[in-house]
């Protein structure tokens, strides 16, 4: 590891929150790339006990009890970008372990710099979330059994203009498959952009998917989550700032009589 890397994680550790600037990135990356990165071969093979330290290293006080089921990820920020999601969720649900995936490297350390640096200012919080560096639209599967996530949010994702380029939308029928696989029956996507046209894209999607259904609008106002979709990341504060309009879809994976 560099020195300038040994460098940040010590203020990280010491409390100090990282700045942004030394970790800048293009905005997006091309999903279907080849890029190099470690991926589990299997959710069985996901390391736990790196992630989470305080619900399982040896010793600590979070683990489950022995007759209980082993926790495991239950929701996970798919394109996770500076990690405000995250940040903003864990206190809402702090026994839910959450895992923020971004493909950026820059982006994806600045993520586990700040979650060490908010560990450490703030003793036993925090300590629910992490981040990884993958590719989601290639090695979910990797990450997550069937049905066990309860919660997958997709905000602001790259809206790839050009038709030719639509394939590498993160939305889509067939990568809806993946994601019906990874939720559980009852389990909800969250999306969120600033662009009308892809807004009315994921909305399709969904809406053409048989494992999807939507949630009714007087849910979504008591679903404390949702006034977070526009405000805790960059992406939507920059909207905010500017005035801009989002556009929301949010559905729920419904059970087909067969499963």
């Amino acid at each position: 590891m560099s020195s300038n890397a040994d460098t940040a994680q010590a203020k990280s550790r010491s409390g100090r929150l990282p700045r942004k600037r030394f970790y800048r990135a293009r905005a997006h990356s091309n999903p279907l790339s080849d890029s190099h990165f470690p991926i589990p071969i299997g959710p069985a093979d996901f390391d736990y006990c790196h992630h989470y330290p305080y619900f399982f290293a040896p010793g600590s006080g979070g683990r489950s009890d022995g007759d209980a089921p082993p926790r495991k990820v239950r929701f996970a920020d798919i394109g996770c970008g500076f990690g405000g999601l995250l940040v903003g969720l864990s206190p809402l649900f702090p026994d839910t372990l959450m895992l923020g995936m971004e493909l950026r490297d820059k982006v994806t350390e600045y993520v586990k710099e700040r979650i060490l640096a908010l560990r450490a200012s703030n003793p036993g919080h925090y300590e629910n979330i992490s981040v990884v560096r993958t590719n989601s639209m290639k090695y979910l599967p990797n990450y997550f059994e069937k049905g066990q996530l309860s919660k997958m949010f997709f905000l602001f994702p790259d809206p790839h203009f050009k038709e030719k380029n639509h394939r590498r939308r993160v939305i889509s029928l067939q990568l809806l498959d993946e994601y019906a696989y990874a939720l559980e029956v009852g389990g909800i996507i969250y999306t969120i952009t600033d662009v009308e046209e892809l807004g009315d894209w994921m909305r399709s999607c969904l809406e053409d998917h048989p494992l999807f259904g939507a949630v009714p609008e007087e849910e979504l106002e008591l679903d404390p989550v949702v006034k977070l979709l526009s405000s805790a990341t960059e992406e939507g504060q920059k909207v905010a700032r500017n005035g801009g309009q989002t556009f929301r879809a949010v559905y729920r994976r419904i059970k087909l009589e067969e499963e």
